[in-house]
């Protein structure tokens, strides 16, 4: 889940419907100065489908110890510890699952999914918070998605850099959409420099400008304008005193929409 909230009410978007608000701007991406990357159909599934791996979890979704719906909240944009609220080999398991059901679909959107996994784990991590008792099952994890990414792209022919491009793309609509998805209120550079039709590489600032509206400089979007419908559940506070009862109440929730807005500088 990604978890914003009210004075009376936990606002939650699944996994995957904050996947398919990035796979959106991906798919708007590319104007006279930006060019979308390539191969675009591998990097757009990756990036439309790269939290698969959520999918069962957020059906059942969890309590953190305090008594929240277990989530990634705007506290951790641009401070990510990787593992949210969720215990490690939780993690690891629902990052496995991204990774292997997006390679069955397309092998080379799979690798750049593994890439953000694998950059998700380590330079985003923070590593002193993971127990003692995990440490061999996160450093072995690692290792075995680097030796899969490495054995893949040999088999595949792939060009590296094309690769790390796409990882790149992937990051930095994933980045915009969790600003969107949990209501991050700050200026703030998307992940990484992205090239233009030159080659130059450009840092992509994001101004949220309130009730969903950011804008982005330089725009690398065709449209000047965009909106995207995000649907949403609310699911009150009190429901969330029990595990069944929050369960039971966000399973009851109607599912709203609210509106996200891009608009050029």
């Amino acid at each position: 889940m990604i978890r914003a909230e009210t004075s009376t009410h936990w606002i939650l978007i699944t996994h995957s419907d904050h996947a398919r608000l990035a796979g959106d701007f991906a798919d708007a991406w590319g104007n006279a100065q930006f060019a979308p990357p390539e191969p675009f159909p591998s990097i757009r599934y990756a990036v439309h489908h790269h939290d698969d791996g959520w999918l069962e979890r957020d059906a059942a979704p969890h309590l953190t110890p305090a008594g929240k719906p277990e989530a990634f909240t705007r506290a951790l944009v641009g401070a990510y510890s990787a593992f949210e609220e969720i215990d490690l080999p939780s993690y690891l398991q629902v990052r496995a699952q991204a990774t292997a059901a997006v390679a069955r679909q397309d092998p080379t959107a799979g690798i750049v999914v593994s890439l953000h996994t694998v950059n998700l784990l380590t330079e985003q991590a923070d590593v002193s918070t993971i127990r003692p008792e995990h440490r061999e099952a996160h450093r072995a994890f690692v290792a075995q998605q680097q030796a899969w990414q490495h054995t893949e792209r040999e088999r595949l022919g792939l060009d590296p850099a094309a690769l790390q491009r796409g990882f790149e793309f992937l990051q930095a609509c994933d980045n915009l959409s969790l600003i969107a998805c949990s209501g991050f209120d700050a200026p703030r550079a998307l992940r990484h420099l992205h090239p233009d039709r030159t080659g130059q590489r450009h840092e992509l600032h994001c101004h949220p400008h309130g009730d969903g509206t950011f804008s982005i400089t330089p725009w690398p979007f065709g449209e000047t304008t965009l909106r995207f419908q995000l649907p949403f559940k609310q699911v009150a506070k009190t429901a969330c005193h029990d595990l069944a009862s929050f369960r039971a109440a966000f399973a009851a929730a109607p599912l709203q929409q609210q509106t996200v807005t891009l608009l050029a500088a």
